[in-house]
Order: C-alpha cells, then sequence, then structure tokens
C-alpha cells in the first residue's frame, strides 16, 4: 500500500498527517504565505471557529465547488484547501464573524467528522520542494516581468506591492501564491494555482493566466474604446440634432422624423381591417411621416390613425346557441316579462339555423324600474356576448351619435364608436337607453342621426364624420328603452321593434320581492337569511302602503331600509337572532303608512260610480261623484281633469239628454239643474276617454235617484250614440278592482280578447261582464230604484 505522503512527494519529502476545525470558502481561495479577511455567518463556521480560538487558533479552510450547497460534504469541497492562523477576530451586529486569516501551508483532505456541532478536517500537509539553478532563476523573473506589465496596463497594482515582490524573489512558492491572490483570476483557475503542489508547473501555470489575463484586459480595453468613441458620436449627433430642431422651430420649421413611427407602421401592419380603412390609415400614415412631429396637425393625424387600428373591425365575440341556457338566464335575472324573452330566444332560434343575421333592433317601453336597462344585460349574459350601455337622456347634439368632423379642434368620434372601442368585440348587446328624452336644438336633431344607426338596411355602411369610413354595425344587437312611446320621432318609431313592459301587478311585486330583491338586500346589507325573514302581509304591506310604482325601485329601497334597521339593532346588542317581519314591524320601522287603499262606499249611493284608470304605477279605483242641483243647467266637471276626460263628461251628459225620456228623466232637467262632476284626489291629474261609461253611469244614477252597486266598476269608452268602445290598460284595472273588493266588472265587448292577458286567479274572483250598449251598463250597474227617489221621473 502507497502511503498518502509518497502520492505528494515523488521525492521523498516529509508529510504530516493532522485534524483541524473546518471553515468551507465560498467564493475565494487562500493561499499560502497570504493574509486574507474572511466573513463567516454559517453556525456550524462560526462554531469552528470558536473552537480554534479556544485552542491554537489553527483552522483549515477549503473552497466549495459549488457555493449555494449550505452543509457541504466532502464531495462539495475541493481537496486541497490552505491550513490557516487566526491573527485577528471580530463579531459584528448582524452575527456573522470577520475574521483575519494568514495561510500557512496547502493541505489535502482525507475525512471530514462531525465533532460538537461542527465540522473537522482531517488533511496532510503537502511540502514543497525547494526550486534552485538557473531554470528557478529565469521562472521567476519572466512571471514577474509578466506581473509587472499586467500592473502597467491596469494601473490596478499599488507600488507598495511590487516592492514587497521584489523582496520575496528568493522564495519563488511565497511569490508564485502572493501573485496569484492579487490578480482577478476565476475562482476555478486559482483552485489550479493552489493544488499545484509541484513549484514549477505552478510557476508556468501562473504565467500562462496572467498572459491570458492581460491579452483579456487589452482586449477589453480597446472595446471601451470603441463603444466610448461610439457614444460621444451618438451624443454629438443628437446635441446637433437638437440644436437643428431648436433653429427650425425658431424658424417656425420642422425636421423629419426619425424612426419614432415605426411602432405605429409595425401596428397598422397587424391590424386586419376592411379595404376602405386599411387605405385611409396608409393614406394618413405616409402624410403623418412629412409632417413636423411636433405640428397641431401631426397630432391630429395620429389621433385619426390610432383610433382607427383601435377599433374592432372583425374581431367578435362567439354568442351562445343554447336556448334552454339562455333562456335559464333570463329566467332567474327576471320575473314575469314573457313577451321580451321570447323575443330573445326566436332570435336565438334563428341563429341556430342561419349562420349571420341582422341583428334586431328592439325597443323596451314601460315605467320607470320594471327592469328595462337590467333585461338588455341580462341578454348579453343570455347570448355570451359584451354588454354596452349608453344613455340619451339629454342629448341634444348630432355629433354625439356621428361624431365631429376633423377639421374642429378636439373632434372625436361619436358615442357609438367610442363605446365599441371600449367593449373591444363587434358584436355587442348595445343598450341605448331612455330613447325617448333626447332633444333638438341648434346643433341638430340626434333623434335623427339615430335613424341610420337603427336601420337594419343601412346600419352595416355606417358613416361616422370622423372616421369617415363606413363602419359595419349590423351584427349587434341594438336594445332600446323609452318610458313613454309617444316622445319617440315616428320615423325612428317605425324601426323598431316596440316590446310594452307593462308594470308590475301586485302579484307580480310579491314574487319579486319574495325571490330576488329580499336575498338581494339581506346579502347587500349583511345579513344572513336565518337573520330575517319578511312575511307575505309584511310584503303586501310594503306595496300598498309605502309604494306607489309600476316597477320595484322603491319596493327594493323600503326593503333595504328595513334590513339596515335590523343591523343596526345587532350591532347595538351584539345579538344575532331572527326578525320575523309583520305588518306591525313594518309599521314600526318605516313608519305611519305613507299611502292608503281605495275604499269601497259602506253602502250603494245615487251618484257614485266606481271607474277603474291606469297610471305607470298600475291600475286604480276611481271614485267618480255626482250631485244635482236647482241652477241654470250648468254641467262643471272638477278634479284636475284633461281635455278629453271632460270631453268624455260632456258626451255623457248629452246621451242622458239625447235618451231621457228612455231613462225616465224629465226631458227639460236640463233647464233648472245643474250638474256637477268631481272626481277626487283633485291634485293629481287625470286623463283618458276610458272614464265615459262611468261618468254617463253617475249622471243617470243622480237624475234617476237610482243607486250604483256599490261591487260594481266600469271602464270603457261612451259614443254620443251610446256605444261602448274598448280601452287600454285592461290587465292593470281589473287586479286593481280585485285588490279593493270588486266582483264585478263592466267593460267593452271588443276588450274580451285582453282577458288571457289577466292572471287566472283574478278572473276567477271576479264577474267580467261584456257590453256593447249604454243600456246594458245601467242594467248591470243600477239598482232598483226605491219609490221615494223617484223625484226626478218624467
Amino acid at each position: 500500500m502507497i502511503s498518502i505522503s509518497k502520492l505528494f512527494n515523488p521525492d521523498g519529502s516529509d508529510s504530516e498527517k493532522r485534524e483541524l476545525p473546518l471553515v468551507p470558502l465560498r467564493d475565494i481561495v487562500l493561499f499560502p504565505h497570504m493574509i486574507t479577511p474572511v466573513f463567516v455567518g454559517r453556525s456550524r463556521s462560526i462554531k469552528a471557529l470558536s473552537n480554534a480560538m479556544a485552542k491554537d487558533k489553527k483552522i483549515f479552510l477549503a473552497t466549495q465547488n459549488d457555493p449555494e450547497v449550505i452543509k457541504p460534504t466532502i464531495n462539495d469541497i475541493s481537496q486541497m484547501g490552505t491550513q490557516g492562523r487566526i491573527t485577528q477576530l471580530l463579531r459584528l451586529p448582524d452575527g456573522t464573524v470577520k475574521v483575519l486569516v494568514e495561510g500557512e501551508c496547502r493541505g489535502r483532505i482525507t475525512q471530514l467528522k462531525e465533532v460538537e456541532n461542527f465540522v473537522t478536517a482531517e488533511f496532510v500537509t503537502a511540502p514543497e520542494a525547494p526550486m534552485q539553478g538557473v531554470e528557478a532563476e529565469a521562472a521567476v523573473r519572466t512571471v514577474l516581468e509578466a506581473f509587472e506589465n499586467y500592473a502597467k496596463l491596469s494601473g490596478a497594482v499599488s507600488k507598495g506591492l511590487l516592492q514587497t515582490l521584489a523582496g520575496i524573489v528568493n522564495d519563488p512558492s511565497r511569490l508564485a501564491d502572493t501573485i496569484a491572490s492579487q490578480m482577478p483570476f476565476k475562482i476555478k483557475d486559482k483552485k489550479r494555482l493552489l493544488d499545484c503542489v509541484e513549484l514549477e508547473e505552478r510557476l508556468f501555470l501562473l504565467l500562462k493566466l496572467i498572459q491570458e489575463e492581460t491579452e483579456v484586459f487589452t482586449m477589453s480595453q480597446k472595446i471601451k474604446g470603441r463603444v466610448k468613441e461610439q457614444m460621444e458620436k451618438l451624443q454629438k449627433k443628437h446635441y446637433l440634432t437638437e440644436q437643428m430642431a431648436a433653429i427650425k422651430r425658431e424658424m417656425g420649421e420642422e425636421g423629419e422624423p426619425g424612426n419614432e413611427f415605426q411602432d405605429l407602421e409595425n401596428k397598422i401592419k397587424r391590424k386586419r381591417m376592411p379595404k376602405e380603412a386599411a387605405a385611409a390609415v396608409r393614406r394618413e400614415f405616409d402624410k403623418l411621416v412629412q409632417m413636423a412631429p411636433m405640428s397641431s396637425e401631426a397630432t391630429v393625424v395620429r389621433n385619426y390613425i390610432e383610433w382607427l387600428i383601435s377599433l374592432p373591425w372583425f374581431r367578435k365575440s362567439r354568442s351562445k346557441m343554447d336556448i334552454a341556457d339562455a333562456q335559464a338566464i333570463l329566467d332567474k335575472d327576471h320575473y314575469g316579462l314573457e313577451k321580451p324573452k321570447e323575443r330573445i330566444l326566436e332570435y336565438l332560434a334563428v341563429q341556430v339555423l342561419v349562420k349571420k343575421i341582422r341583428g334586431p333592433i328592439l325597443c323596451l317601453v314601460g315605467p320607470p324600474g320594471v327592469g328595462k336597462t337590467s333585461l338588455a344585460r341580462s341578454v348579453a349574459r343570455a347570448t355570451g356576448r359584451s354588454f354596452a350601455r349608453i344613455s340619451l337622456g339629454g342629448v341634444r347634439d348630432e355629433a354625439e351619435i356621428r361624431g365631429h368632423r376633423r377639421t374642429y379642434i378636439g373632434a372625436m368620434p361619436g358615442k357609438i364608436i367610442q363605446t365599441l372601442k371600449k367593449t373591444g368585440y363587434g358584436n355587442p348587446v348595445f343598450c341605448l337607453d331612455e330613447v325617448d328624452k333626447m332633444s333638438t336644438d341648434f346643433r341638430g336633431d340626434p333623434s335623427s342621426a339615430l335613424l341610420e344607426v337603427l336601420d337594419p338596411e343601412q346600419n352595416q355602411t355606417f358613416n361616422d364624420h370622423y372616421l369617415d369610413v363606413d363602419y359595419d354595425l349590423s351584427d349587434i344587437l341594438f336594445v332600446t328603452t323609452a318610458n313613454t312611446l309617444h316622445d319617440i320621432p315616428a320615423p325612428l318609431r317605425d324601426r323598431m321593434e316596440i316590446i310594452q313592459i307593462p308594470g308590475y301587478t301586485e302579484y307580480e311585486k310579491e314574487q319579486i320581492a319574495h325571490g330576488y330583491l329580499v336575498p338581494k338586500q339581506l346579502e347587500q346589507n349583511g345579513l344572513k337569511p336565518e337573520d330575517a325573514v319578511f312575511s307575505k302581509p309584511a310584503v303586501l304591506s310594503i306595496i300598498r302602503h309605502y309604494t306607489r310604482e309600476a316597477g320595484v325601485r322603491n319596493l327594493e329601497r323600503e326593503i333595504s331600509s328595513v334590513c339596515r334597521k335590523i343591523v343596526k339593532a345587532i350591532v347595538l346588542t351584539g345579538e344575532r337572532k331572527l326578525h320575523t317581519l309583520s305588518v306591525r314591524s313594518i309599521h314600526k320601522h318605516l313608519g305611519p303608512p305613507r299611502y292608503r287603499d281605495s275604499m269601497l262606499e259602506a253602502k250603494d249611493r245615487v251618484g257614485i260610480v266606481n271607474g277603474l284608470a291606469w297610471t305607470q304605477a298600475g291600475g286604480e279605483l276611481l271614485t267618480i261623484e255626482t250631485v244635482t242641483m236647482p241652477g241654470k243647467g250648468n254641467v262643471s266637471v272638477t278634479g284636475k281633469l284633461g281635455e278629453v276626460m271632460k270631453e268624455s263628461a260632456s258626451a255623457a251628459v248629452s246621451y242622458v239628454r239625447s235618451r231621457s225620456k228612455a231613462l225616465h228623466i224629465r226631458e227639460d232637467f236640463y233647464k233648472d239643474l245643474d250638474i256637477h262632476i268631481h272626481v277626487p284626489e283633485g291634485a293629481i291629474p287625470k286623463d283618458g276617454p276610458s272614464a265615459g261609461i262611468s261618468m254617463c253611469t253617475a249622471v243617470v244614477s243622480a237624475l234617476t235617484g237610482r243607486a250604483v252597486d256599490r261591487k260594481t266598476a266600469m271602464t270603457g269608452e261612451i259614443t254620443l250614440r251610446g256605444r261602448v268602445l274598448p280601452v287600454g290598460g285592461l290587465k292593470e284595472k281589473l287586479i286593481a278592482a280585485n285588490a279593493c273588493g270588486i266582483t264585478r266588472v263592466i267593460i267593452s265587448r271588443e276588450n274580451k280578447k285582453d282577458i288571457r292577458d289577466i292572471p287566472v286567479s283574478i278572473q276567477k274572483r271576479l264577474e267580467i261582464c261584456l257590453v256593447e250598449e249604454m243600456e246594458e251598463v245601467l242594467d248591470i250597474a243600477l239598482v232598483e230604484k226605491k219609490n221615494e227617489e223617484s223625484v226626478f221621473s218624467a
């Protein structure tokens, strides 16, 4: 077996086996004869230093192969290391230790041992054979000359170091290690020098590395010189360019732009556009590169190009084709509204069979709060499209729709194009809100500008004044909303498919409250379903006594108000318990009722008739009172009635006069009797022809003394010949009649077709009488006359 010493020293020089605490080095190599500062942060290394300080201050240092390894093993450390002596140790505030170590001799690790939370290294020293003679002197002189040449070129070596080297030329080993430690060699090259035990081999390797480093340094200096020269040229060019630009600005001219439009040109090349738009962009870009960059005209042209390349010319969102899924979404978001839902589903069904059809243009007309805008948003969800909305309320400038021409300062496209840019898709569901509230002034008529937008035959070539190129709007599903239909101009109304959305009935409001509004408000106010329960009478009380509307906005506000009061109680008491809301607790939270129910008379009375009226808030029972008094035949109509309603009263009186004999009324009653027709709640405006038969019945009752059945209500227009004509709003009127306790309703026979829209439960509770002539109305409504009341008979 060959001894370790023989492996290191073929000439037979002695080596010694030792064991010292180990400190692995991450990014430095310690050479013998050199004093090097080492920063130690690992706990095991610090304990190794403490152990060495407690003994003879001897320590062994070896460089790691991979500096990232936290707990190196013998395979992670270079076999060749350096035995060192600690000359100074300083503990720093951050917990690390700075130690000054003087290298003594080389050593090769044979084994590592774990001792008391640190590692010791067993190693054998590597004695060096002396190098003498001419060969040694030549090698030392050559290495020294190469180092001095490097020092002269780099200027990074102090004169003191050169003097120190001159003093140790007789010790080649120390000279080589000193130079190696001062050169900026790579770690792997320094480890190669440390591994060289043979002095001659070490000197030749050192000479080679110094020469390579000198060449690298020389080359880097050349490169730095070239870069510096190039930078100076660029700086000079930039400085001169800026001077020229400043001079030309003073002269009112500008220099040609360089490559600042490269990004813009790349965007133009990547953007897919129709031929007309692409030609316009290319034409404007060619014009732009010839302009002075800082001129106002260049800014206008650049903005125009940016607008054209930012529009979704061909980008379309993929529409859903699942009819069942779409219907589920619409039913989830809105209760009722069967007609608009059916129309949307029809459109989707056609899309399944036909690849491309023109988007329908729907107009949802109904009172505020019935869900027109939210229905449009649900349509977007159901069809899988993006949603865009423009509010047209108060818009009075045509340029809001079609944009400004680019000749104007600050010109921009219209709202249609702006919104399409925001959505990023060319086929959204586009909601034009409050289309009936546009107005006109000297700047044009925006409703006329909408004619092209909402015409399926024209909107595929919509021309915005700013873009001045055609844009295809035919893939857009337009949904417009309005409160009243007669405020929409007739040409615009003709281009849309009108869908009437009536106000919600009391039953529908109750279902919406329990199914949608209460859960929503509980969640928004931080309540859980087990914190509050709204009983059916409580919800009905809110609907009847605290709201008077066609929609459900105020109903939602009142429910939210009750929820907030419950939250306040929970916060004050710190206790969460079930709050069951009854009619009494609703009155406690919301105060006294704000509205009263229409009350029926306690008994049948003369001259008092129950009419039926339609309002935006739904149907109402309209009491009509008539009295007669001695006078000159004047007819008074009061109660803030509109012209149509006053004309209905005149028609009713004229009919009575013409049929007085048949009605058993004194023919000359109009000579000495005044008739006063009054509709209570005089502060509320009322109009329409539907109270005609109610007024006629009241007049006949007052003149004949026959009482009117208090549980009978009626609605219909009267002619001078006594015919009963149909009226609108029948569904709302009959629901209101049922809610007020009416058991019989008289309507025109021509309204029979509208009965199918009335809930079946209402039809079962009401006796609906269909009439054609006024005589039929009187036979049904008037009760038998008592003898003592027949003072007006002929």
